[in-house]
């Protein structure tokens, strides 16, 4: 491994540091939350207790009608259908709504498609936002791949109709990042309404546009730019906040392109996306290990997961993986305990469960699903590793025997095996330690030139502890 090599990898060592510390601040929060709301549950079930049926009806209908929901990070688009008023006067009505309808009616496709919730249609115009109900933090790029599909669809009906002489219709929309405020409406089927500087910044952005154009604020530019060709299109002034910049976009990057038309994605683009994409994973699966994990498990807990994670990043850079072998190492590492929620022993099978459950509805594709499950069913033991990407997570998943911190960790694994009476003394742990220890080797060169020497110290470490207790 060269200079460059090594400083190289410094940075991605200092870089995961820092990324393991704010998951580790977001644990703690997280269990903060988690103990606020079960106080908050204690009391609520306290106050239903004392009130009759109908204060509790009463006051379900009071709050059916006050649900507001705030989120920092939304993306609005704001579409009107330009030549409505040349189309209406050149058909029915009835003719001209029916193919609006049909246009809406495409546009609800492809924004679900997108997982983006829309929002509502008033006459000519259609709104939708990502980011909400569910909070996730792909949404900017999200909105513009479906900004593009509408003025895709739109161009493609354009040219239908042109070449049956027939007006047609333009599409002129803009598109914002921010935080909204969400109404929630309806019993039912929840709908939203969403309100904020946001709304009204996508809807100025709209009419500042020109139809065949997706036009999008800095702020959208800032979150998108590595994924799309985008164009400076100008200034718009915003009151009380001077001039926004705004710029147009053309289409997907050529290497993220599937196709010329800029608008279908390539392998490139998901295994980019998906490693972005993989903060909100990881945000439901830590925030399940933290609610539902017995509490008897003070090995295989949330911090745990997150070591994993990180080692898998770490010595999978060193390795030399590409980003798709990252995407799932990283996947593997966070799902290969998740299956404690169900039954300790054999929880490497409902962890690959979990992952195949879950991951199709995150743009994995079905070989990559078969990848990430045997990663994770390589972590049994004894570990026997068939390939690389399974002698990273096992490496990554035992890291804990070359570290400094190894006995306080190791005491944990025996408190939570105690707990379980699945093993005797402290001595008797002790021993099995060093004879795990003993006839254990790190399969990647990274790993052993890591952790191999501190792992001969642990050896050491340990007999003393068994001779001082004899």
């Amino acid at each position: 491994m060269d200079i460059r090599q090594d400083e190289e990898l410094i940075k991605r060592i200092k870089k995961l540091a820092k990324q393991n510390q704010e998951l580790e601040d977001v644990i703690k929060k997280l269990q903060k939350e988690n103990e606020k709301l079960r106080r908050q549950n204690e009391k609520h079930k306290a106050l239903l207790e004392s009130l009759s049926t109908d204060e509790i009806a009463r006051g379900l209908r009071s709050l059916e009608k006050t649900r507001s929901l705030k989120f920092e990070m939304a993306t609005v688009l704001f579409a009107s259908i330009q030549g409505f008023s040349r189309i209406a006067g050149a058909q029915d009505s009835e003719a001209m709504m029916d193919e609006l309808d049909e246009i809406f009616f495409h546009f609800d496709h492809i924004v679900s498609k997108y997982n983006i919730e829309k929002i509502k249609t008033i006459g000519d115009a259609y709104m939708c936002a990502g980011g909400i109900p569910q909070k996730n933090i792909t949404n900017p790029i999200d909105v513009v791949m479906a900004a593009l599909e509408m003025q895709h669809y739109l161009q493609m009906h354009r040219e239908r109709r042109s070449s049956k002489g027939k007006n047609y219709w333009q599409l002129q929309l803009g598109v914002h990042t921010g935080p909204v405020t969400a109404q929630a409406l309806g019993k039912s089927k929840i709908s939203y309404d969403i309100k904020g500087d946001t709304v009204n910044t996508a809807t100025r952005l709209q009419s500042a546009g020109v139809p065949g154009e997706v036009l999008i604020s800095v702020f959208t530019y800032e979150l998108v730019k590595e994924f799309f060709v985008c164009e400076y299109y100008g200034k718009m002034p915003v009151k009380y906040k001077g001039d926004l910049d705004m710029f147009t976009v053309k289409g997907l990057r050529p290497e993220f392109s599937e196709n010329e038309d800029g608008i279908t994605p390539n392998k490139q683009f998901f295994i980019k996306f998906g490693l972005i994409q993989f903060t909100d994973i990881q945000e439901v699966i830590l925030d399940k290990l933290e609610k539902e994990l017995p509490s008897y498990l003070y090995y295989h807990n949330v911090k745990h997961t997150v070591d994993v994670v990180t080692e898998v990043e770490l010595i999978g850079w060193a390795e030399g993986c590409s980003d798709e072998e990252i995407l799932l190492l990283k996947t593997a590492a966070l799902f290969h305990d998740a299956g404690h929620t169900v039954q300790y022993d054999n929880h490497e099978y409902y962890g690959k469960v979990m992952a195949r459950e879950m991951l199709p509805s995150y743009h994995y594709t079905p070989e990559q699903i078969d990848r990430i499950c045997e990663i994770i069913m390589a972590t049994q033991l004894p570990p026997k590793p068939k390939n690389l990407l399974e002698k990273i997570i096992c490496d990554s998943d035992l890291d804990y025997l070359g570290r400094s911190d190894f006995i306080p960790v190791s005491n944990t694994l025996y408190r939570e095996l105690k707990e379980q009476n699945k093993i005797g003394s402290l001595n008797d742990w002790n021993k099995l330690q060093i004879k795990f220890i003993s006839g254990h080797q790190y399969f990647t060169k990274t790993a052993r030139s890591l952790r191999e020497v501190n792992k001969q110290k642990q050896i050491e470490r340990i007999r003393q502890l068994i001779d001082n207790d004899q």
